[in-house]
């Protein structure tokens, strides 16, 4: 459904006053913007020289397992809404982990805690083939929302859960809708953790700095170009509707890769179970995987192996 013309309006009004008012951002002292863009910064990059066994290109396929969350997130109960999440796990998921094992490729799975315990089948479904699980938040909350007590306490309570039907701690975070907070990589320091994949600052890997400083933090960067969501996302409430093609997007993911191939880089994908899984985008993953597999000198690995990897051949401390 199209934006009522109130909300629009009411939207557009909002936007001006947050440019007009007296925190607006050209009144800022450059103390103030700089803090801002200083907190959280791309470092060196840690695209390694070669890949193991001289391969040309790393390829890591992401999976964000959030199912009913993006629901339950805005406190939003509608069976209809509820079922669209419900399909990842039914229809989506058993699909993607088939393909995955018929092809013998790694991923990674990225689940909100709320998501493991609705299905904690699919938790063990996705360890026992091997597949790494990564945190995603406790109910796909928006970081920016919160306060740090709050983030850290959400995150701390999703790494349990997880821990414990995954059987291992989880290694790596991709927050929420990749919303990271001022104190997001302060947590995932605490936490210990080897890897972000949440930020966009370069295609290739690199050590986050914090406040100017090196943290040994490795971020595995993501795009929306590289993401289903923005081109088969569907919300009946809103604008938002699936506008791309499969045939398209598979275009587009395709140069991708072969850009990643080209410049010996690394070939990040981002997808979700509830929007990839459907019968007619299962197959652009399909026809990707077997485009991809057709050239020579090619890495599969989880985010975390190609954490482990850039980041022992950097000497990161």
């Amino acid at each position: 459904m199209p934006q009522e013309p109130h909300a629009a309006a009411a939207g557009m009004v909002e936007g001006a006053l947050a440019g007009l008012g007296p925190d607006a951002s050209w009144r800022w002292p450059e103390a103030r913007w700089r803090q801002a863009v200083q907190k959280v910064r791309a470092g060196r990059s840690l695209k390694p020289a070669f890949w193991p066994a001289g391969a040309q290109v790393a390829v890591a396929l992401s999976f964000d397992v959030d199912q009913e969350t993006l629901t339950l997130r805005d406190g939003k109960t509608s069976p209809a809404l509820l079922a669209q999440g419900e399909y990842g796990s039914r229809a989506g998921l058993p699909r993607i982990l088939a393909l995955l094992e018929q092809h013998g490729i790694p991923a990674s799975f990225y689940i909100p805690g709320v998501s493991a315990l609705l299905h904690p089948d699919d938790v063990h479904r996705i360890a026992d083939a091997g597949h790494e699980i990564g945190l995603h938040g406790w109910i796909h909350e928006r970081n920016s929302n919160l306060a740090e007590e709050d983030e850290r306490a959400l995150t701390l309570r999703a790494a349990e859960v997880l821990e414990k039907l995954a059987g291992k701690p989880a290694v790596g975070l991709r927050t929420p809708s990749w919303d990271f907070s001022a104190a997001t990589l302060k947590i995932i320091r605490e936490l210990g953790l080897l890897y972000d994949s949440s930020l966009m600052g370069d295609d290739e890997p690199y050590e986050l700095l914090e406040d100017g400083e090196p943290t040994g933090v490795v971020e595995l960067p993501v795009e929306w170009i590289k993401d289903d969501y923005p081109y088969f996302g569907m919300d009946r409430l809103s604008a938002i509707r699936p506008y791309t093609p499969p045939s398209l997007v598979f275009e587009i993911w395709r140069r991708e890769f072969d850009g990643a191939y080209a410049e010996r880089g690394l070939f990040l994908l981002t997808m979700h179970p509830h929007i990839i899984g459907h019968r007619s985008r299962i197959s652009v993953l399909a026809e990707l995987i077997a485009y991809i597999r057709s050239h020579p000198g090619v890495w599969f690995a989880t985010h975390e192996q190609v954490a482990r990897y850039v980041k022992a051949q950097a000497a990161l401390a």
